[in-house]
């Protein structure tokens, strides 16, 4: 008998098996899905949210999809035997559980290498295994579902179909519900208990006699994964208290308090901020900078839009001098961190959550001062540094108002593309353009269609004792762009994230490390 006619005559399957096989495809999808996004977010606070990070993500995954789907075809080939299969699936779950073990090991071992090649290798480690594994269900129960040649054709349509809805179900899941209220290693660890779960269930029904093998695959992975959990979620601060960590949709927030007196606001292992919370002042250079640079630059400062609201302080303060006040934030966590934990009073300030880009394009107010002091991780989003968003910003200052920027680069030679594509960027839209900084860190731009844009005497006298200093140096510096570095950036070329990766690299490898130290 050839295998056409072996196909041909293959009885048919018991409907709740394949019904069962339907909904693992389901599930399969959803978790490739969730692995794909949710392995982003865990290694973001080590390298970052960068379109390289992205592209090693998209990478791994589509490289996985490819040897699974041929690994499947092949081993289904040589026995269509479903526990086979399914012991794939468990080891998928299982390693998905180890992950969350090793997940800072792996991070901090590849952190010290270039970010494009340190996030390939890192998301390579923790899931190419499991994701190939998974990708293998698609082609296996394609041949284990067809009754005979005449109903390929719709068998691949029906997997591929449910497959994909269990992808988009996972999106939605993983983007919607789970990273904003569970943290990361949580997430992984409850879709590899999915996982486990409904291999468990095919083989109480259809394979008893193999499940004491899965049920030590699946104990062992399970502790693997609850230890991984415990050392995520626990307090593991040896010299400092931590008062706060939470997901959100941008990034793990942490807030961390020191015997000294000072509190710090992290994000993705970022600092953000740093607060005396018995004087309740800032220890930050920048929060000074955007409220001494809003006011010095401005002669007539009575409305502001802060786009990024971070702890609150920036905005507390200019609403503080009877300022009217609005916040466009992106992330509506910060807000209940800042009231928390950074003494952020609300009450008096207009706070409207969403994109800062999309609030300018749309809004019909007019301000003195626009404070631009938008992070994602270790860099500004790079949609709100073009010649049209500035175009946008100018649009809704009034005549003689001043755009204020906290940017963080350096201005060494070789290193200064950020700088002065951003200097250029300015100058294309603004008739004067101003630089402040102390040589090192926070630059700060002042930008306005005033010609004659010049600073005015204003007193420090409420600055942290620990800051005037390096406040006055930088109110009184006068930094220069290399004319000859940089482009204007707009938004159909912004080549910013590629040439200015050293830079953020370097910050944001400092960072971890100081604060694998703690």
């Amino acid at each position: 008998m050839t295998k056409s006619g072996a196909l041909e005559n293959k009885p048919e399957m018991h409907v709740g098996l394949r019904q069962f096989l339907y909904m693992t495809a389901g599930l399969t999808g959803a978790a490739i899905l969730v692995v794909e996004i949710l392995g982003a977010k865990m290694l973001s606070p080590y390298v970052g949210t960068s379109h390289f990070v992205w592209t090693a993500q998209i990478a791994v995954t589509l490289i996985s999809l490819a040897v699974g789907y041929y690994f499947g075809g092949w081993l289904v080939d040589r026995s269509p035997r479903l526990d086979r299969l399914f012991f794939c699936i468990a080891a998928a779950a299982a390693y998905l559980c180890f992950s969350v073990l090793i997940v800072e090991n792996v991070a901090y071992q590849f952190l010290e290498l270039n970010l494009a090649l340190g996030a390939l290798l890192s998301s390579a480690v923790l899931f190419f295994i499991p994701l190939t594994l998974l990708a293998a269900v698609g082609p296996f129960l394609i041949r284990v579902l067809a009754i005979s040649f005449s109903s390929i054709g719709t068998q691949v349509g029906r997997l591929s179909a449910v497959s994909t809805f269990g992808s988009v179900l996972g999106t939605i899941l993983i983007g919607y519900v789970l990273i904003p209220f569970l943290p990361n290693s949580v997430t992984m660890y409850i879709t590899a208990g999915i996982l486990l779960l409904d291999t468990a269930i095919y083989f109480a029904i259809w394979k008893r006699k193999s499940l004491a093998a899965f049920a030590a695959l699946a104990c062992l992975g399970l502790g693997l994964g609850a230890i991984g959990v415990r050392r995520d979620t626990m307090i593991r601060w040896a010299h400092v208290e931590q008062l706060y960590r939470g997901n959100s949709n941008f990034g793990m927030l942490q807030v961390l308090q020191l015997k000294n007196g000072r509190r710090y606001y992290l994000n993705d292992y970022l600092v953000q901020n740093t607060y005396d919370y018995r004087q309740k002042k800032s220890t930050t250079l920048f929060t000074y900078m955007l409220r001494y640079l809003s006011e010095a630059y401005s002669t007539n400062l009575h409305d502001v839009l802060c786009i990024g609201l971070g702890m609150g302080i920036v905005p507390r303060e200019l609403a503080g001098t009877g300022k009217q006040v609005e916040v466009v934030e992106i992330n509506p966590k910060v807000l209940q961190v800042g009231e928390k934990f950074f003494d952020f009073d609300p009450s008096n300030i207009n706070i409207h959550f969403g994109d800062g880009r999309y609030f300018i394009n749309r809004t019909p107010n007019k301000y003195d001062v626009v404070v631009l002091d938008a992070f994602l991780g270790d860099s500004s989003p790079s949609h709100l540094m073009t010649r049209e968003a500035f175009q946008n910003m100018r649009r809704i200052l009034r005549p003689g108002g001043v755009l204020v920027i906290n940017s963080f680069g350096d201005f060494t030679p070789g290193k200064d593309f950020f700088l002065a594509s951003l200097y250029k960027s300015l100058s294309a839209v603004f008739a004067s353009v101003r630089i402040h900084g102390t040589g090192s860190g926070n630059v700060f731009f002042a930008a306005s269609a005033d010609p004659n844009l010049r600073l005015h005497p204003i007193s420090i006298a409420d600055v942290h004792e620990d800051l005037k200093s390096e406040v006055e140096e930088c109110l009184n510096s006068g930094l220069t762009a290399n004319p000859n570095s940089g482009r204007v950036l707009t938004d159909d070329f912004n080549p910013v994230e590629f040439y200015d990766a050293g830079n953020r690299e370097k910050h944001r490898r400092k960072l971890a490390f100081s604060i694998k130290a703690l």
